[in-house]
């Protein structure tokens, strides 16, 4: 169990946004934290503590510059989501990124288009893809969301399509659309769920607000997952303390 840090990057400033309010039909994204300090901050941190595997988000439009700050800041240290595609990914690469996020790019009109995710694994191999599996559940069941949070897909995330998804991707990043954001603690149905499933390094996004959810995530998962967290931490606004978090991972390695 690893803690993965985030930088969220939302026009061209590092912020802790309530996902489901992105894009919204024109509506107001609520905002958790707006940072006064560039991506490169955060990146030198999280390579100052030898945290990798974070993960560098673009939200929309507009963020690249700001994102290459960071891969420039700590090369080969984080992975980096938001706009990816067949076409961009060696880019981003090149630029320093360890792996690329894909989700809206593979997970087309509610469907997981195949010729997609065939066509990035073959610009950039398997080694270097992370796939984002946005999830909410319906029907007791655990379906891909896409469409900015708001369409399911028909993809569910079970142990027997999470396998197929395997053997083409090296990571798995997932976030637990009802909670990310919210500071309300982890989804335990969902976090259980997926310690069931997945074989892959797979990280968790959502919820986390304190110790002892990070020693509940540890418990539920038997330390197999690692866990993201963002708005909770205080060097997000938040009132976690960014060094007991560092703190409580070298006590856990």
């Amino acid at each position: 169990m690893k803690f993965r840090p985030c930088i969220d990057i939302h026009n061209g400033k590092v912020k802790q946004i309530v996902g489901e309010t992105l894009n919204t039909g024109g509506g107001a994204v609520v905002e958790n934290f707006v940072s006064e300090h560039g991506p490169a901050y955060y990146a030198a941190l999280f390579k100052k503590d030898r945290l990798a595997g974070g993960h560098v988000i673009m939200l929309g439009g507009g963020n690249e510059e700001a994102a290459l700050q960071a891969l420039q800041e700590y090369p080969g240290g984080l992975h980096i989501g938001g706009g990816i595609t067949a076409e961009n990914a060696a880019f981003y690469l090149e630029k320093g990124a360890s792996h690329v996020i894909v989700t809206s790019y593979i997970f087309r009109d509610g469907e997981l288009n195949m010729n997609h995710l065939d066509k990035i694994v073959s610009e950039i191999g398997k080694e270097r893809l992370v796939i984002d599996l946005s999830c909410k559940e319906k029907d007791g069941k655990w379906f891909v969301v896409t469409n900015q949070w708001k369409t399911f897909s028909s993809f569910e995330v079970n142990k027997a399509n999470l396998a197929e998804l395997e053997s083409y991707c090296d990571e798995y990043l997932v976030h637990a659309v009802d909670v990310e954001g919210k500071r309300v603690g982890i989804h335990e149905h969902l976090v259980k769920h997926l310690a069931e499933c997945v074989t892959i390094p797979t990280t968790y996004a959502g919820g986390a607000r304190s110790l002892d959810d990070l020693e509940l995530f540890r418990k539920l998962t038997e330390g197999r997952m690692d866990i993201t967290i963002g708005s909770a931490l205080d060097i997000f606004g938040g009132d976690l303390s960014y060094e007991e978090v560092i703190r409580y991972f070298t006590r856990n390695k």
